[in-house]
């Protein structure tokens, strides 16, 4: 599938929400490429699993940012397979560093640097111990077992959706809600 016919059926799953994150945050390493950084040579080119860059450019058609999450050792390496790929500025804020905090220290940065309440975050990782821990902080957390694709897309907006409007019954409001 191309990264058009993706970013093409990405969108018609978007249009499915009325209620959307404001904030899509992706791990790197098995999860948007299927490989981990430090096993390989920055003068390499790095790949992408197939559908990552189709539901990129369909979070930015939609006005959704996006944002990186990495505990890689080797955030130079990272970095350039970012640039590579043409796709490191589409990322509002890259935190790519290595920690034993399970990621939290990650979106406690992202939060910082983007005011984005954790309850309007929807974050793609391959690692249930980050799956856990950042639901905890209130983000909608998904695991993915071979990279992000469609499936693991709708899911994640599913899920968020379903988070969202049992907070807004809750008596919370202000999610970023799109027509």
């Amino acid at each position: 599938m191309g990264d058009e016919r993706v970013k093409t059926e990405a969108l018609k799953v978007i249009n499915l929400f009325q209620v959307l994150p404001k904030l899509v945050v992706f791990d790197l390493d098995y999860t948007i490429w299927p490989f981990y950084c430090e096993c390989r040579s920055k003068r390499e080119m790095p790949s992408l699993y197939p559908h990552v860059k189709g539901i990129l450019y369909a979070l930015k058609d939609k006005g959704i940012d996006i944002a990186v999450a990495s505990r890689s050792p080797t955030p130079d390496i990272a970095k350039t397979f970012l640039d590579k790929l043409g796709i490191h500025s589409m990322f509002v804020t890259q935190e790519i560093f290595s920690s034993w905090t399970h990621k939290t220290e990650h979106f406690q940065r992202i939060h910082r640097s983007t005011r984005i309440p954790y309850t309007d975050m929807l974050f793609f990782d391959d690692e249930d111990r980050n799956i856990k821990a950042i639901n905890n902080m209130g983000a909608t957390s998904i695991l993915v077992e071979n990279g992000v694709n469609q499936q693991a897309f709708q899911q994640g907006l599913m899920e968020f959706s379903q988070k969202s409007k049992a907070s807004d019954k809750a008596g919370s409001s202000g999610k970023n809600k799109h027509k």
